[in-house]
Formats: C-alpha cells, structure tokens, sequence
C-alpha cells in the first residue's frame, strides 16, 4: 500500500494555502454526496489511494470495484458521502491518481495479453522512466506486468554509459565481486557483447534496440555455445504494440518497456456532485 504521507505531499501541493474557491462559495458545514465515474472502459487502478485521501478527511466512502478489475464506460467506481469543502479539496488529487494509475494498467493488461496469447512464459515489465515511482510501480503490478527496478539500489544494470567509463570484461567483473545479493544485468547491442557478458557470468541480458531477427540471431547464438540456460533475456528499446508480438513469440523471458510509465495516456474519470 502506497503511504498516506506520501499521498498528502500531492493534495499540499495543489492546496497549498486552501482550496479558496470552495472556502468562498461553500458553506463551511454543508455536507454532499458524489460519485466517481468511469468515462471509458479499461483496468482501474488507483481506488485505494483515493479512498485513504478522502478517509482521511472524514468523508464516508463506498468502493464499488476493486483496483485491477476490468469496468465499463458509465461505471460508478466509488461513493462518497460527508463535508461539500473536503470532498472538493481532494477531487482533482484524486481523480489524477486515479486516471495516471488506471491508464498504466489499461496499458500493461492490454501488452501482457498481447504477449501471453503468443508465449504466456514471457513477462511484460517497466522501466525507471518515472518520476512517480510508488505509483507507477504499483499500476503496473496491478496490470499484469513486472516493476523491474524500483531504485538504483535494488539490482546492478551495467549500462551503456557505464561502458563507456569502463570495458565490458571489467565491469563485469567488479559487479559480480560487489556482491553475492544483486542480480548482475547487462546492456548489449550486439550479438558479440551478448556472447561476452553470457560468458563472464552476467543473470540477466538485456538486448537492447535489437530487430526481432538480430534478437533469434542472438539467442541461436547463445544456444550453440550453451549460455542461453544461464541467463535470462530481457529485450528493450523500440517495442511497440504493433510489434511486441514479434519479439514475444521468441526464446526469450522479459519485455521492458518505458511508454508504460513515461507516455501513458491518462484514464478518463469524473466526480460528481448527486443530488437528493
């Protein structure tokens, strides 16, 4: 569950002294009734933390789904019932939640059933490429797909610019002495540099902005010198979902992608105000 304090730092953010248009025209003890509404069909996601903002508050709230289920255009998602100003103070935090979180999910659920219809082994992830990881993380876990790294500190990812500091031997190499804990995972861009780190002990190989056909040649590589069981393949870079299929259907264990989180098409949902 993502923390409340964390939640919080949004709502100040966009009520950093009040909500004054509430304050000026609402009563300060009128009460109210609303509703969250779904405006298209997709995987929700994000309920649970609206909820927490609103309870927080003392607003009374009703659930209808859950996050991870499928819902319809025109869906009531949530009820609420209690103070006009503290329902109106966190709508737009919680609508953006809602829609940032919902639009991963939709997304991550649509690619990984791309991908499970052609080879259900294979793992749709993605990336660091978000500056709102809590949540992010957390859309696409409840889409389908795997975080990949939350922080710098959770695995080691040899990457290019770490290459181009130190050779790929060397990198190797001091990583796998660095500790016996972390997952060693390289960045390649050639059949060749994919041989080398399979050979010194790399976990994880990430082709990166390789062509479905130069990732088969790859891997019928890896297999003729008999690395491809030691190792997992990540593929990167260029993958869409037109194309995701095609790299699906091969040998291979993760597809990453940073449009899940860093181009994400916000879902669309409303509150509104019921009238007795």
């Amino acid at each position: 569950m993502i923390s409340l304090s964390y939640l919080l730092r949004f709502l100040e953010e966009d009520a950093l002294f009040g909500d004054v248009t509430s304050e000026a025209v609402i009563p300060e003890d009128m009460r109210a009734k609303a509703i969250i509404i779904a405006k298209q069909s997709g995987v929700i996601a994000g309920l649970e933390e609206a909820r927490l903002l609103f309870e927080y508050f003392g607003v009374k709230v009703e659930q209808k789904v859950k996050d991870g289920q499928k819902v319809e255009k025109g869906q009531i998602l949530m009820e609420f019932e209690g103070n006009a100003r503290k329902i109106l103070l966190v709508e737009r935090t919680a609508l953006n939640i809602i829609g940032r979180m919902s639009g991963i999910a939709t997304q991550t659920r649509k690619l990984a059933e791309k991908v499970k219809a052609v080879n259900p082994r294979v793992r749709v992830a993605g990336t660091r490429k978000t500056l709102l990881k809590p949540l992010d993380k957390k859309a696409i876990l409840i889409g389908g797909g795997e975080p990949h790294r939350f922080s710098l500190s959770d695995a080691i990812l040899i990457k290019d610019n770490h290459l181009a500091l130190v050779p790929l031997d060397e990198a190797i190499k001091r990583a796998k002495s660095f500790s016996i804990y972390k997952i060693v995972e390289v960045e390649v861009e050639s059949l060749e540099d994919a041989l080398r780190a399979a050979k010194l002990g790399a976990d994880v190989i990430m082709l990166d902005n390789m062509t479905p056909k130069q990732v088969e040649e790859t891997l019928k590589a890896l297999k003729r010198e008999g690395l491809r069981e030691k190792v997992k393949i990540e593929v990167s870079g260029g993958i869409t979902e037109e194309n995701i299929q095609d790299y699906a259907k091969l040998d291979i264990d993760v597809i990453s992608l940073g449009a899940l989180t860093h181009s994400v098409k916000n879902f669309d949902v409303s509150l509104e105000i019921v009238r007795d």
